[in-house]
């Protein structure tokens, strides 16, 4: 195998776009090559077989989806109230939608993983350490709310995304309410003396 940090992941970029594009029938390594603009074999000189592309795919969706740094600084530095909550959610909606091939790339993933018992572990670890995470980091940020709270937003906010990529005109960014905001306010509880919704 070769080890050209580069070029396989100029090569797992390329399998993004083809998944995004194509599906997991159109992902092959032919297609790879032709997204990436390299001689024919050269992703099968990188990836042993298809389930090693499909689960370093994997790996690269989620490397290009951490936030930067400055995210969780402000959220560690910033006011513990819904609104940050809700800025912190839209980030996280902004970041996710801005990276379309990505998230459709993941769907497409996950519909393999039903198939593929590696694909499968990988994406279940994945996913719970994820959840995981984001819920140690909302307590450790001090921010309101609970573990319960974070797993709902995530559900509701990962759907609406699902539903901006897929079928845009079921809830467009413009649709003359914040639905992000709209999800916090009702998913977080209202701290004591301030209205709920």
């Amino acid at each position: 195998m070769r080890h050209n940090p580069a070029r396989r992941a100029a090569l797992l970029d390329a399998a993004i776009e083809v998944l995004a594009r194509e599906g997991a029938r159109g992902l092959t390594f032919r297609a790879v090559d032709a997204e990436a603009s390299v001689p024919n074999g050269t992703a099968s000189n990188y990836f042993s077989h298809r389930d090693d592309l499909l689960v370093q795919v994997a790996h690269r969706v989620y490397e290009r989806l951490e936030p930067e740094q400055a995210v969780f600084a402000a959220a560690l530095a910033g006011p513990k109230d819904r609104d940050r909550v809700v800025e912190l959610m839209r980030e996280v909606v902004g970041r996710v939608g801005a990276f379309r091939p990505g998230f459709l790339a993941l769907l497409e993933l996950r519909l393999e993983a039903t198939r593929r018992p590696a694909l499968r572990r990988l994406l279940t670890e994945r996913v719970r350490a994820d959840v995981d995470a984001n819920v140690e980091f909302h307590g450790r940020a001090g921010l309101p709310g609970d573990g319960t709270t974070v797993v709902a937003l995530y559900l509701a906010l990962n759907w609406l995304i699902l539903e901006r990529l897929t079928l845009p005109g079921v809830f467009p960014d413009g649709d003359g309410g914040d639905l992000v905001e709209d999800l916090v306010r009702r998913i977080l509880p209202a701290p004591a003396g301030e209205p709920g919704v």
